[in-house]
């Protein structure tokens, strides 16, 4: 897909965690990180513990925990690297994160319905909003009465993640930001989750997708277009399933300047 439009493009990004009142000057997590993402194309991050892979997907959601210390963040043409998180969302940005928060006394329902108003201006109804969702549900193995839970309590590890796959069908995103998503599953119910995702590109086959993960696993049900490696705040190497399948073989050593 290189003769796609650039969708989505990260320029020597500089990061750390936000700095306390008279404290001192955390160092840089992020030191200099580049990618480009087009658009329809899927993109994986491997690294090991530390690397600053979560850090990166905090940055480009605006997460008040770090700060951008130089660089940029450009989405769809735009500089976004100042604006706040919720103008980032309904500017087509989703991030899939790799614990969810619960939300107690506010059911599925209801979430989606705040995001989606807030992403696109839709105010759907509740029964409306149910009907959009059964066949996500059906195709992601949950059952008619989740969206009736409060988001994310007492859900297992599987349903957490799959109701985040659920909520990137019906958000609509450009591009999609999924960090770790296979953390803490099981074979089926990864299965499960990429064959969400699967769809969910089907349906709009221009969403970028950026897939920060330690497993191939993942990687064998997704099949990215492009495969990079991150240590020490920077992607070191990038290509193909080739590079999965070195580290695989080698582990991150062999990647290490």
């Amino acid at each position: 897909m290189s003769d796609s439009p650039t969708l989505f493009a990260v320029h020597d990004l500089h990061a750390r965690p936000t700095t306390e009142d008279d404290g001192p000057a955390p160092a840089d997590i992020l030191k200099g990180l580049n990618l480009t993402v087009n658009a329809g194309e899927v993109h994986a991050i491997m690294g090991p513990n530390g690397c600053g892979k979560s850090t990166l997907a905090s940055c480009l959601l605006a997460s008040p925990e770090y700060e951008v210390t130089s660089g940029r963040i450009e989405f769809k043409g735009d500089d976004i690297t100042d604006w706040p998180t919720d103008v980032r969302a309904k500017a087509g940005l989703f991030l899939g994160f790799q614990y969810p928060q619960e939300i107690a006394g506010v059911s599925v329902i209801q979430f989606l319905r705040q995001a989606l108003s807030a992403r696109k201006g839709i105010d759907l109804s509740v029964l409306e909003l149910r009907l959009a969702t059964m066949d996500w549900m059906k195709r992601l193995g949950m059952d008619s009465s989740f969206v009736d839970r409060y988001l994310n309590e007492g859900f297992s590890g599987g349903e957490k993640k799959r109701n985040e796959i659920m909520q990137m069908a019906i958000l609509e995103p450009d591009l999609a930001v999924l960090d770790e998503t296979d953390s803490g599953l099981d074979i089926d119910a990864l299965r499960i989750v990429a064959k969400g995702i699967r769809e969910v590109r089907a349906d709009r086959p221009t969403m970028g997708v950026v897939l920060i993960t330690h497993y191939q696993r993942l990687l064998d049900e997704l099949a990215p277009d492009h495969v990079h490696v991150m240590v020490d705040g920077r992607i070191v190497a990038s290509g193909g399933m080739e590079i999965a399948e070195k580290l695989e073989v080698s582990g991150y050593e062999s990647f290490r300047p």
